[in-house]
C-alpha cells in the first residue's frame, strides 16, 4: 500500500456490480481485483459476505487465491440489527470470519431513513453504529463507514448527520465516507457540507453517484474541501447513472493537483488496466472516456493538427504516455494538409507537400460520396499507399465476382459466390458457401488465395456494419459498410460504399484482405 495519509479505495466489486446488465462470476471478480492492484490502489472492497453467497466465496478463495501488492481487501456490511447485540448478529460474524483486514459498515444518517426504512429510534441508529464500530474494532479489524444518504440528510437534520459521523469516529472508525447516494449533489454545494464534516475532526471520504454527471467533479471539490479517502469504481460502473469513475479521479489527483497516490509506472497502465477490466466484465469500452478512452486524444480538426505539428501539447492537457494511452489523428472530410502529413507519418510515410495536397483532396472527395477514414484506418493507409505510388497497389486483382442466394426445401438460406482472380501470374476461379453473401465471398477469395498466401488462413472478419447513408431512396440508399478484420497480431477496419450493399460490402472485404497480406510483409504486385 502506498500511503496511508490518502485513500483511493475501489468499490467496482460491490458498488460497480449493481449496474444493470452487468453479472460477475467469483472468477471475474478475482481477475479484476488483481487489475485493480496493478493499478496501485490502497483497497479493494470485494463484497458483502454473509448477505451474498458470490461474495462469502470471493473472500473464501481471495485467502489463498490474491497475493495482493498494494491493495488491502475490504468487506462490505452494514452496522447490527436493531435490539441485537453486535457480537450475536450473524452477518457482523460473517464480516468478522471474513478474513478481510478492514470492514466498511453501511450505516444511516439521514433521519428520515433511520425512522421509515429501519423504524428505530435516531438513538437507537447511534447505538447500533457505536456497537459495530468498537465490536469490531475489538477483533482487530480496521473499520471505516459509508455514512448512507448523508447529503440528504443533512438538509433534512445536519444536528443528526453530524452526530453519525461524530459517534462513528469516537467509536473507532478510521474514516466516514460521506455518501452521495441518490447522486444528486452538485459541487459547490457539497463542498460547503464536507466543510461541516471536517469540522467534527473525523477523518471524512467521498462516495459520489453520477446522476447529475458531476460524481468526478463533486469528489474533486470533497478533496479540496478536506475529504482524504476517495471512492469509485473501475470506468464508472454503477447503479443507474454509475459511480465517480476511479480511473478519472486518480488520473485527475495525481497529474493536475500533484498527490501521489499510486506508483507512476503504475500510472502509465490505467489504459491497458481499464480495457482489462472491460475485457472481464463484457462491457463495450467508452471510447470518450477521459483519459483512457480511445478516442482522448484523437484529433480531427485541420486547425488542431496544424497545432500538434508544431507542439502536441497546444491541443492536450498531458501527454497521453502519463496514463498509457496514445495520440491519434483522425482523416475525414475536415482533414487538412498537417492532419494527414501526421497521419502519415503515425504510419511510418514522411509525405512531400504535393503528395499531402493531393490525398487530402483525394479524402475529401471520397467522404463527399459515403466513405470514412476516421473509422477505417486501414482503408486510409491503402489509399495513401496508391498516392505515394502514383498508381493502385494490391496483390491481386479481380476479374469478377458473383453471389447467388438460395433457399433449400429446408428453409434454410444458403449463399454461394465465385470469384475469380488474377495473382503472381495465375489465373484463379475460387468457389465458397456461407451463411450470407459477405461470408460466401469472404469464403471464396480465402480459399481462392491461400495456396499462393498461406497467411490469409489467420485472417478472421470480427465486426460487420451497414449504414444508410441516404434515406430517402428508400432500398435504393446509398450504403456505407465498415467491416473489422482480425488476425493473431491486431485487427484493423475497412469501409466500402455503393447502392449495392454486396458491392459496398465486396470493397471492404477486398481491402481487408490486401492490408492483411501487407501486414504479413508481401509486397504488392
Amino acid at each position: 500500500m502506498t500511503d496511508d495519509r490518502f485513500h483511493v479505495y475501489d468499490t467496482t466489486l460491490r458498488d460497480g456490480a449493481q449496474q444493470e446488465g452487468l453479472n460477475l462470476t467469483v472468477a471475474d471478480k478475482l481477475a479484476i481485483a488483481r487489475h485493480l492492484d496493478d493499478l496501485g490502489v490502497g483497497f479493494i472492497e470485494g463484497g458483502w459476505p454473509g448477505a451474498n453467497p458470490k461474495d462469502t466465496e470471493f473472500f473464501r478463495r481471495a485467502r489463498t487465491e490474491l497475493d495482493l501488492k498494494h491493495a488491502r481487501l475490504a468487506a462490505f456490511g452494514a452496522t447490527r440489527r436493531a435490539g441485537v447485540k453486535a457480537a450475536d448478529d450473524p452477518l457482523v460474524a460473517a464480516l468478522r470470519e471474513s478474513g478481510a483486514p478492514v470492514v466498511t459498515l453501511v450505516a444511516k444518517s439521514h433521519d428520515r431513513h433511520v425512522e421509515l426504512a429501519l423504524r428505530t429510534t435516531l438513538e437507537e441508529n447511534l447505538a447500533m453504529i457505536r456497537d459495530t464500530v468498537s465490536h469490531l474494532r475489538a477483533e482487530g479489524q480496521r473499520v471505516f463507514l459509508d455514512a448512507e444518504h448523508f447529503f440528504d440528510g443533512y438538509r433534512s437534520n445536519p444536528a443528526y448527520a453530524l452526530e453519525v459521523v461524530r459517534t462513528a469516529a469516537e467509536a473507532g472508525a478510521s474514516v466516514i465516507a460521506l455518501c452521495d447516494t441518490n447522486g444528486g449533489m452538485l459541487p459547490d454545494e457539497l463542498a460547503e457540507v464536507v466543510q461541516a464534516a471536517v469540522g467534527t475532526s473525523a477523518r471524512i471520504g467521498i462516495h459520489c453517484h453520477d446522476d447529475t454527471g458531476c460524481a468526478v467533479a463533486n469528489t474533486l471539490a470533497a478533496v479540496k474541501a478536506g475529504a482524504t479517502h476517495v471512492q469509485g469504481c473501475a470506468n464508472g460502473y454503477g447503479e443507474r447513472s454509475g459511480n465517480a469513475n476511479l480511473f478519472t479521479v486518480v488520473a485527475n489527483l495525481q497529474l493536475k493537483r500533484g498527490f501521489d497516490l499510486v506508483p507512476a509506472e503504475s500510472l502509465s497502465e490505467m489504459t491497458r488496466i481499464a480495457h482489462a477490466i472491460t475485457e472481464v466484465t463484457n462491457v463495450t469500452p467508452n471510447s470518450h472516456a477521459p483519459y483512457v478512452g480511445v478516442s482522448a486524444f484523437a484529433h480531427k480538426a485541420g486547425l488542431h493538427a496544424s497545432a500538434i505539428k508544431v507542439d502536441p501539447n497546444l491541443y492536450q492537457h498531458i501527454d497521453p504516455a502519463q496514463v498509457g494511452n496514445d495520440m491519434r489523428m483522425l482523416v475525414s472530410d475536415m482533414a487538412g494538409r498537417a492532419s494527414v502529413e501526421l497521419k502519415g507519418r503515425e504510419l511510418g510515410y514522411e509525405l512531400p507537400a504535393e503528395t499531402s495536397r493531393e490525398l487530402v483532396d483525394r479524402v475529401k472527395d471520397l467522404e463527399s460520396k459515403g466513405y470514412t477514414f476516421e473509422a477505417a484506418d486501414a482503408s486510409f493507409e491503402l489509399l495513401l499507399r496508391d498516392t505515394v505510388a502514383g498508381r493502385r497497389t494490391r496483390h491481386f486483382t479481380v476479374e469478377s465476382w458473383r453471389v447467388i442466394v438460395e433457399r433449400t426445401r429446408g428453409a434454410e438460406l444458403v449463399s454461394e459466390a465465385t470469384v475469380k482472380l488474377h495473382a503472381k501470374g495465375e489465373r484463379i476461379v475460387s468457389t465458397g458457401e456461407g451463411n450470407g453473401p459477405v461470408n460466401a465471398l469472404d469464403k471464396a477469395v480465402r480459399l481462392g488465395l491461400e495456396r499462393l498466401y498461406p497467411e490469409l488462413a489467420r485472417l478472421e472478419l470480427t465486426d460487420f456494419k451497414v449504414r444508410i447513408l441516404e434515406g430517402t431512396y428508400g432500398t435504393g440508399a446509398v450504403t456505407r459498410v465498415l467491416i473489422t478484420t482480425s488476425d493473431a497480431d491486431g485487427e484493423w477496419s475497412t469501409v466500402g460504399v455503393d447502392e449495392n450493399i454486396i458491392e459496398a460490402s465486396w470493397q471492404a472485404l477486398e481491402q481487408a484482405v490486401t492490408y492483411g497480406l501487407f501486414r504479413a510483409g508481401h509486397a504488392a504486385g
